[in-house]
């Protein structure tokens, strides 16, 4: 919820306003995903929308081409392989909002130490729950470690399955291919329904069909309700369509 609810609907896509302390709270959670920092996580994901499966994107499965050999290349690439090449996003171009708040860059800076909180946490709560050092290992395995790698893998997909495989119910810019890829909704807690999501990238829920399951968005509702969450952009069809022209007006342009 901190990676989907605070780096990217809140921190990324302005979507909600939330109080100070949960704005702080949700970066924080965010940063213990081993992601990478709010600034650089923010600055990534808004490229990736200004650019979406065109040249800039940094990672898109389209980058070598829409043959076979080519897209299996390009879902190596948008999995996990973008990670390793040298294309820096400049934070002072995409996330200048970020680098100007004091305190979004002092969680930026703890970015590491909060990586060992998150896995000392678990080791330390395993002790203190079984009192052998065994209890403690095995939650360090599977509260730590593997809680880690399948969070991983849960959001690279987002970048690759969910530009290649899946339905396309709401309409995008031209060169986006974005897709709603269902068998992810609950592990992505609703970021699977990312072609919803790229038809209007503002909207705090991206399920917006029947039956998607959206858990980030009941969890912006929850807030709502709180007083902890206001201004939330709830699904509007008239917004919607007005987006969608004017993505199709910036497509047509020179």
């Amino acid at each position: 919820m901190g990676v989907t609810v605070g780096f990217h609907r809140l921190l990324t896509h302005r979507s909600f306003t939330a109080r100070r302390w949960l704005q702080i709270t949700l970066a924080i959670a965010g940063s213990m995903s081993f992601q990478g920092n709010v600034i650089e996580w923010v600055a990534v994901h808004r490229r990736h929308h200004a650019f979406t499966d065109r040249p800039g994107d940094p990672h898109s499965p389209y980058r070598y081409g829409t043959g076979l050999r080519g897209q299996l290349r390009g879902l190596a690439h948008a999995h996990l392989g973008w990670m390793f090449r040298n294309d820096p996003t400049p934070a002072a171009r995409y996330a200048p909002d970020l680098l100007a708040d004091p305190a979004m860059v002092r969680v930026a800076r703890a970015f590491p130490a909060l990586c060992v909180v998150s896995l000392a946490v678990p080791f330390v709560a395993g002790w203190a729950f079984t009192g052998t050092w065994t209890g403690a290992f095995t939650t360090f395995v599977w509260a730590g470690l593997i809680r880690v790698a399948l969070l991983q893998h849960v959001t690279w997909s987002i970048n690759s399955l969910c530009h290649m495989i899946g339905h396309r119910h709401h309409p995008t810019r031209r060169h986006d291919r974005s897709t709603d890829l269902w068998p992810l909704a609950l592990p992505s807690l609703g970021e699977s329904w990312h072609n919803g999501h790229h038809a209007d990238p503002t909207c705090a829920r991206h399920g917006r069909e029947p039956g998607q399951i959206d858990l980030s968005a009941d969890l912006i509702g929850l807030f709502e309700r709180l007083g902890w969450a206001t201004d939330v952009h709830w699904p509007d069809s008239t917004r919607r369509q007005r987006l969608h022209h004017r993505s199709r007006h910036h497509d047509q342009s020179p």
